[in-house]
């Protein structure tokens, strides 16, 4: 069993990243400017967001964190937004999602410029990723192609079982996994929580990426020898034991499911530093697309 280790790739591409700054601070270009957009005091988007700019700092980015208060309205998110598109200065930014219940989420995200949509969530570049076209792929599907790229493993005649159907992680990865070319050129079968007979599905499985967001629901019964198993569920699981009062737990129940996969991605540790790390690539792209 081979664990796939988000945190040591994740630092690897930072690493990368970081060599082609230097080039272009070498030469005197502008370097990649990332802005990220908070609305409200969220506790974990704030973390979240606060990683982020940790991140841009060590490759050599700029960054900008605009923090907008909980009573910000639409109007004023959808103005501050152009206001981005407009900048000149600003290479990529994000939306930290999620936002208060007075703005409508896809009508901001709408708004987005798309050549600066470096989450990869706007309809434009989502249609040219399922058309197979050059664009930004949304940070955890590409962090976890990349993952399944570095370790070589293989996808092609495979039959992949996606459980979860959202627009940031299911379905896309449905897609990708089915383009042609590596990662890809597998089966695929997108399940989610009205699936009937699920396991009879997983069991079938050579590959199963799970983001439904229920900790341990893949149990070591659903799965058969040799698997790969990608993990990019996380939720906080109240643990009195535990300093912080709860612990970080994935979709799978990684004790007994690991003893019969062939690799598996850790929780924490393995797909959460690579999105990261893919939105920085993403935003490096959308550097060299404005140069």
């Amino acid at each position: 069993m081979t664990i796939l280790d988000g945190k040591k790739v994740s630092n690897d591409i930072k690493d990368e990243i970081k060599q082609q700054v230097d080039k272009m601070k070498a030469k005197g270009e502008k370097v990649p400017h990332l802005a990220a957009v908070i609305v409200g005091n969220d506790g974990a988007s704030l973390t979240y967001v606060g990683s982020k700019v940790r991140a841009c700092e060590r490759v050599g980015f700029e960054s900008t964190m605009v923090r907008m208060s909980n009573t910000t309205s639409e109007i004023e998110l959808l103005d501050k937004i152009e206001e981005l598109n407009q900048d000149d200065n600003i290479d990529g930014f994000i939306i930290q999602l999620p936002l208060p219940p007075q703005i409508n989420t896809q009508k901001v995200l709408m708004a987005v410029d798309p050549s600066k949509d470096v989450d990869g969530f706007h309809p434009e570049n989502f249609g040219k990723m399922a058309l197979d076209m050059s664009t930004f792929i949304p940070a955890t599907p590409f962090g976890i192609l990349e993952l399944i790229d570095r370790y070589g493993v293989e996808t092609q005649g495979k039959h992949t079982v996606v459980i979860g159907r959202s627009h940031i992680v299911g379905r896309p990865m449905s897609i990708l996994m089915g383009r042609k070319g590596f990662p890809g050129n597998s089966t695929v079968t997108l399940t989610h929580s009205r699936t009937k007979n699920i396991t009879q599905i997983t069991s079938q499985a050579d590959i199963i990426i799970s983001a439904l967001g229920v900790p341990n629901f893949l149990k070591a019964e659903m799965v058969k020898d040799d698997v790969v198993i990608i993990d990019v569920g996380i939720t906080r699981v109240p643990d009195e034991s535990s300093p912080k009062g709860y612990i970080i737990t994935g979709d799978v129940d990684f004790e007994n499911v690991s003893k019969k996969a062939s690799y598996i991605t850790p929780v924490p540790g393995g797909v959460g530093p690579m999105t990261i790390a893919m939105l920085l690539k993403n935003t490096l792209l959308a550097r060299e697309q404005r140069m």
